[in-house]
């Protein structure tokens, strides 16, 4: 897929709001030239950081809804469950992307409530009502992995942005869960470093330098995100949902996905952008239709 440039960078859309964002993009380039180890290091802050900062997500979710921590490398992880639901149903783990929260995937999960299953939203770290500020895309796959172990085997995920490129990984890696539905999933992080990169006119070799640092830190090589690596190692039933529009994560993302997984179909939506798709009722009745 070619990266797009100028006004189509997503990045450039992301962070473009966000005024803290553009200052220290500014910064970043006149240390950058100056000594490019601490550009470096600057650059992996910023991009480790979600903006806009959780603390406005982190009102409670209204009843039936329930909040509980667990401990999670160093910090505490928020999941939030119905006290209203029977046991025994089967367990879907809803998982939100990069800079949000769990409270944006709870129409989806009382839709998956009043349809038999036990819907369990996670506030992955350094988002919503979990712990800690800064977070990688390797730590949120691992968080899933986490939240599955004290979950029990899942029946399904349902995953948003860069958490379901997580949930992708971490199914590629032995996640026990039967079925995926994957909204608007990312394009790849080291496409995104990229974006990131240039939306705020860093030079490339940044990018190269952030990428080899990520991988040196989290150890794990990127090319795992990449379609192809996911495509040979997950066999679960998965349905793609994406707005063609979408400014944040390219609908090509989604179709490069549909391409390389074994077993999965994609369906396109108009006007319903990055974030309103997680509102839709049709989008909704999709994914509970998949997860039956």
């Amino acid at each position: 897929m070619t990266a797009p440039t100028g006004s189509a960078n997503p990045a450039a859309a992301f962070y473009a709001a966000n005024p803290s964002a553009r200052l220290l993009g500014t910064t970043l380039r006149v240390v950058d030239r100056l000594a490019p180890g601490l550009g470096t290091r600057g650059a992996l802050r910023l991009f480790f950081t979600p903006l806009p900062w959780k603390l406005a997500a982190r009102r409670p979710l209204p009843a039936p809804w329930q909040l509980t921590h667990w401990p999670f490398e160093g910090v505490r992880v928020a999941m939030h469950r119905r006290a209203d639901l029977e046991p025994g149903r089967p367990v879907v783990l809803l998982v939100h992307g990069w800079a949000g929260h769990a409270g944006q995937m709870r129409r989806l999960g009382d839709a998956l409530a009043a349809a038999g299953f036990d819907p369990v939203l996670l506030d992955l770290p350094a988002h919503g009502r979990s712990g800690g500020w800064r977070s990688t895309l390797p730590q949120f796959a691992r968080a899933v992995f986490a939240a599955a172990s004290r979950l029990g085997p899942l029946h399904g995920v349902v995953a948003h942005s860069l958490g379901a490129l997580a949930a992708l990984h971490a199914a590629a890696r032995g996640l026990p869960v039967q079925r995926l539905a994957l909204i608007s999933p990312s394009a790849p992080p080291a496409q995104f470093i990229g974006w990131f990169a240039r939306s705020f006119g860093l030079p490339a070799g940044l990018g190269d330098r952030m990428r080899e640092q990520i991988e040196r830190r989290e150890g794990v090589a990127l090319a795992e995100f990449e379609p192809a690596w996911l495509g040979e190692r997950i066999g679960q039933p998965a349905l793609l949902l994406h707005d063609e529009a979408d400014r944040i994560a390219p609908f090509a993302a989604s179709e490069r996905l549909a391409a390389a997984l074994r077993d999965a179909s994609l369906r396109a939506h108009g006007g319903l952008g990055h974030r309103r798709i997680l509102d839709d009722d049709a989008v909704a009745a999709a994914v509970v239709g998949h997860l039956r």
